[in-house]
């Protein structure tokens, strides 16, 4: 089974833009929490994506390569409005974070995740990193669609 180990974290400052971004559009097919599906274009590639429940920092995840027109037909039968972001790789001694920039009515925030091995495994923790926020489902992609973050006052 496919594992994702992924923490979250606010960013709070711009040090981290030092490379170039690519534009993520991305809508839910399905966002219940035990099974989320997600239709996501990234440049010029598109994927279909399920995920299960999160336990601490780990869920399933199943991603699968789509042709680029199916992702737009797909995302045309998706809940809600679609959650839009420039996504940067950014590499910090040794350890790649994805750093998201949203955009539309979640602009302001931007978060960073790190994928890992184990939930415990060290990784050393960028200057520009704030609070932690794995547990906080408001960040989650999927809960941006009904509550974005220019909503929470």
């Amino acid at each position: 089974m496919a594992v994702e180990i992924e923490r979250k974290f606010l960013v709070v400052s711009r040090a981290w833009k030092t490379v170039p971004g690519i534009l993520y559009r991305q809508g839910y097919l399905n966002r219940d929490p035990a099974r989320t599906v997600r239709v996501r274009l990234a440049g010029d590639a598109a994927f279909l994506t399920v995920k299960g429940i999160s336990r601490g920092a780990t869920r399933a995840e199943f991603e699968y390569p789509i042709p680029v027109q199916d992702a737009h037909a797909l995302l045309a039968l998706c809940e809600g409005p679609q959650v839009e972001k420039m996504r940067y790789r950014v590499e910090h001694q040794g350890t790649l974070w994805e750093v998201d920039e949203f955009a539309g009515d979640n602009t302001g925030l931007v978060v960073a995740e790190v994928e890992l091995e184990s939930e415990d495994q060290p990784f050393a923790r960028p200057d520009w990193l704030g609070e932690e926020v794995t547990h906080d489902a408001r960040y989650f992609n999927s809960s941006l669609v009904s509550r974005p973050f220019n909503t929470w006052g």
